[in-house]
Order: structure tokens, then C-alpha cells, then sequence
């Protein structure tokens, strides 16, 4: 068992900062593993935590959107995320173009746990990561577990330090699938898998995350003998010979079968294989419309790296194709270029199960029924959440910085209710002093005693102040949050503005 000491103090848990009365946790974490270990000075980190390797950023590989277009973007994924289940009855073409757009970085955590299922799963089973990683795991597993957690984005921040917060995780969430699924039990493929979504999400949201990938978008790929795996390498190449028959030619004439350079870009979903801006394109419409996007991705790849005869003639052998195929040119992997190709690819979901049907049947001749019966493959949000029923409630956001604090005794009840005018308001709550533990002093920062903020473009009222008012509420001390909607005339729409008021 990895150790679960970190700087003389036991580690827990990175979801969120949880206060107790006035006692804050003392094991949350207040910086990234590598500045712990003593890295802050000697490398730079770029926006997406890499310190070096291939997929650090670079402005070549990457597009930049303008920050307004992102605030625009975010505030119409807040207005989906919290009418989840109607988009996607009603609108998922909509939703579609936007995930093809690319997902916020400030929301794409929470997006791709609606988009996977993840999110109706957790509430469903509430409680059921923790209770698998109170459990130990079975040795046979955790061994070979461990042993592979440095190999995961060795030059990502997250993941620099052995036994750091990063690798602790990975393990929780590894270890607790195996608990969750001992017949499939452990594979090193699902390492990257797992290592992408808690970059971006809690330990809890990327099991369940993990999860559905694993039995919704890519079951059976995991399972003893790879069975799944090379039954879509089968449809690859009958896709390939539709794309680009030059390409297909050359890899049957010299017997280079899809299983030797598909599996990598397949089983770790492109990400060991693409630079970084891409990856998290890519996985934005994957989670999306489900595997049609990979098989797009690897269409794209290989149409683009053999096909011409110019490209042909470098690679006359089996082992020169081979090389090219590891090597991929870097234009072509590109943000702006591969997104573009994947979206004009004229592969449907409907082709896909197509030729697997076509494939299944052969793979039967050949060798048999499958060894393993893994479930149907499920292609995207809108398949997923057709099959597995869910409620309101499951959808219902939830803050991530939980506070509980004493209520005084004195304290009318917060039910209590005053009628006015046929219309029910609630009573106001006490004002209660809570302690910041981020704390920064406001006079500090604004030499002002009164500051206006401005409600977020084409958002509502009260998802503005919502956003702010968590916010600001947890960055300053002795400071009073007020909410005032205002309007100069009556039949007009009320705006918000929150203002912050100096109390010392």
C-alpha cells in the first residue's frame, strides 16, 4: 500500500475546503505537489499544469480563444448545466456544436461528468467510492498499481512527485474500480483514462467518470484479452478502406495488422498521443457523441500520414510504416487542423455499429464467440441518458466548498414566513461570523470601501450573484456581501449588482 503520509501529515482528501464550526481542515492542500517537493523555481508550468514533455504547451499546437467569446461560452454551459435533461431532449444538436466548440477549461470538469453519466451515477450510489476506498484492495491488483503511477504524465504537475496528492488519487480511483469490477479488475490502459479526469475533477466524479467510460463508451476494451480492442481495430481498417484506400492498400499489402498501432490511441483515448489542446478537444466531443469521434480521430491520422504517394514511397517496408505511424507529424496534430478534419470526416455512429455487426459476424468464423460478453456500446450523452433513467434531483448541482456552522438557539426558524401583497417571502437568515481561512484583506487589494461587480454577460440574475457571491464571500474578511437588484423602470428586466462593503 502506497504511503499516505505527505509532509508529516495525513492526507485525506482535495474535493473541497470543509469547515467544521469555526475548525478548518488542516490536510487540505494549498499547492501543487511540485512546489511541496521544492520545484517552484527551476521550470515554468504552463495553463495546462505540464512542466515539460511533448504535450506541454505550445502556441503553434493550440488555438487561443479571446476572453470575451470564453465568458460568452461559459455563461451559455452555466444556463445548460443547471437544465441539463432538457438540452438534451430537446436541444442536444445544440449542445453537440458547442462540446464541437470546445468545452470552457473553468467548467469542463463538471461538463464531461454530465456528459459521461457520471454525474446521475454518483447520486445514485451515494457513498459507494467511499465505502470501496475504505476497503484494501486485492495485493494481486494494487501491486501492479503502484507500480505504474509514475508512469502516468510523469512532467504534469499533479503528477511529479511520488506519492504526491496526484498519484494518491489515482491510486484511490484505480484501487476502488477494481473493487467495483473484480471480474475485469485492473488494466494498465485505464491509468491515462483515469489521470485525465482528475485533472480536471475530484477523486470521486473521476471514478465514476472512469466507470462509465469503461462500460458505456469503450466496454469490453479493458477485459482479459482484448478482445473489444482488436474487434474495433477490424472496423478501422474496413472504415480505412472507404476513407482512403491508398492508406488501406499499403498496410494490407505489407500485413500490418490495426492492433499493433491502434491500441494506445484507442484504450488511452488519444491521450499519450496528442498534444495536450487537442486531447481535451477531442475527449470534449468523445464524451459527446461517443466512439465515432476515436474512430474519426484515427481515420484522420492515418489518411493524413499515408495518404499520398509521396508519403507511401518513405515507408516502403513493414518497419518503416511503422515508424511513420509512431511518429506523427506534428502539423497534423494541430488543435485547429485535426478538429477540422474529425468534424468534415463523414463517419456516423450508425456506420460504426454497422461494420462492427459486419465484424462481429466474421470474428465468429474465425475464432468463436467472444470470451468476454461486455455490454452494449452506448454512443454518447444522449444514448446514455435515453438508457438509464434518472430524476431531477440526480442532475441537481451542487456546491463544492461545504460550511457547516452552529445556528444559535435564539434563532427564529428559517422557515418562517411573512405574507405580503399575496406573495410568501422567507426570513432573512442571521448574519453570522464565520472565519475565512483564505482570507485576503480588502482594503489591500481595492483601496476602496466599496466595489460594484458586474453581473456575467447573458447570464441570469441569479446565477451572477450566485458565482460571485460564493466567490467573494471566501476571498475576503470583515467584508459585507450585499445583493441589490435594482431597475430604473418597473417594467424592465431587474439586473444585479453585488457590492462589497468594508465592516472595518
Amino acid at each position: 500500500m502506497m504511503a499516505q503520509q505527505e509532509n508529516g501529515r495525513l492526507f485525506e482528501d482535495t474535493l473541497s475546503v470543509m469547515t467544521l464550526g469555526s475548525q478548518f481542515d488542516e490536510e487540505s492542500s494549498f499547492g501543487s505537489d511540485s512546489e511541496i517537493n521544492g520545484f517552484t523555481s527551476s521550470r515554468q508550468t504552463d495553463k495546462y499544469g505540464f512542466i515539460g514533455g511533448a504535450q506541454q504547451y505550445s502556441s503553434e499546437s493550440a488555438q487561443e480563444v479571446p476572453l470575451e467569446v470564453l465568458r460568452h461560452r461559459e455563461a451559455k454551459w452555466l444556463d445548460m448545466l443547471n437544465h441539463w435533461d432538457k438540452w438534451i431532449s430537446k436541444r442536444f444538436k445544440k449542445v453537440r456544436l458547442r462540446c464541437q466548440k470546445g468545452i470552457p477549461p473553468s467548467l469542463r470538469g463538471r461538463a464531461w461528468l454530465y456528459l459521461s453519466g457520471g454525474k446521475v451515477k454518483r447520486e445514485q450510489n451515494s457513498r459507494k467510492f467511499e465505502e470501496l476506498d475504505s476497503m484494501d484492495g486485492d495485493p494481486k491488483w494494487v501491486d501492479v498499481i503502484e507500480r505504474d503511477l509514475h508512469r502516468q504524465f510523469p512532467f504534469h504537475e499533479m503528477f511529479v512527485s511520488r506519492g504526491g496528492h496526484g498519484q494518491q488519487d489515482l491510486f484511490r480511483v484505480l484501487k476502488a474500480y477494481t473493487l467495483y469490477r473484480p471480474d475485469e479488475g485492473y488494466c494498465q490502459a485505464q491509468a491515462p483514462i483515469a489521470a485525465v479526469l482528475l485533472m480536471h475533477m475530484p477523486a470521486e466524479d473521476a471514478f465514476w467518470g472512469l466507470v462509465q467510460i469503461c462500460e458505456k463508451y469503450l466496454p469490453g476494451y479493458y477485459s482479459a484479452g482484448l478482445e473489444a480492442i482488436q474487434l474495433d481495430g477490424e472496423i478501422l481498417n474496413a472504415l480505412l478502406k472507404r476513407v482512403c484506400p491508398p492508406a488501406y492498400r499499403h498496410l494490407e499489402k505489407h500485413k500490418i495488422e490495426p492492433i499493433l498501432y491502434m491500441t494506445e490511441w484507442f484504450m488511452c483515448a488519444f491521450s499519450r498521443t496528442l498534444p495536450w489542446s487537442s486531447v481535451l478537444r477531442v475527449w470534449d466531443m468523445f464524451l459527446c457523441d461517443g466512439v465515432k469521434i476515436m474512430f474519426r480521430v484515427g481515420l484522420v491520422l492515418l489518411k493524413c500520414m499515408l495518404g499520398s504517394r509521396e508519403k507511401l514511397k518513405a515507408c516502403p517496408g513493414q518497419y518503416e510504416t511503422m515508424e511513420l505511424l509512431r511518429a506523427l507529424e506534428p502539423r497534423y496534430l494541430q488543435e485547429g487542423f485535426l478538429i477540422h478534419q474529425v468534424l468534415e470526416l463523414p463517419i456516423s455512429a450508425r456506420d460504426v455499429e454497422r461494420e462492427h455487426r459486419m465484424q462481429l459476424k466474421r470474428w465468429r468464423k474465425t475464432h468463436g464467440e467472444l470470451s468476454y460478453k461486455s455490454p452494449p456500446r452506448m454512443h454518447g450523452t444522449r444514448a446514455i441518458m435515453s438508457a438509464e433513467p434518472h430524476t431531477r434531483q440526480d442532475l441537481r448541482q451542487k456546491p463544492t466548498i461545504v460550511v457547516h456552522y452552529p445556528v444559535p438557539s435564539d434563532t427564529k426558524s428559517e422557515f418562517a414566513r411573512v405574507k405580503k401583497r399575496s406573495t410568501i417571502r422567507k426570513a432573512s437568515n442571521p448574519t453570522l461570523d464565520i472565519p475565512n481561512p483564505y482570507a485576503l484583506t480588502f482594503e489591500n487589494h481595492f483601496g476602496l470601501n466599496k466595489v460594484q461587480i458586474c453581473p456575467i454577460k447573458d447570464a441570469s440574475p441569479v446565477t451572477s450573484c450566485t458565482f460571485f457571491h460564493t466567490f467573494l464571500c471566501f476571498l475576503f474578511k470583515n467584508t459585507l456581501v450585499i445583493y441589490k437588484p435594482h431597475s430604473k423602470k418597473k417594467k424592465k428586466p431587474i439586473s444585479c449588482v453585488l457590492t462589497l462593503e468594508s465592516q472595518t
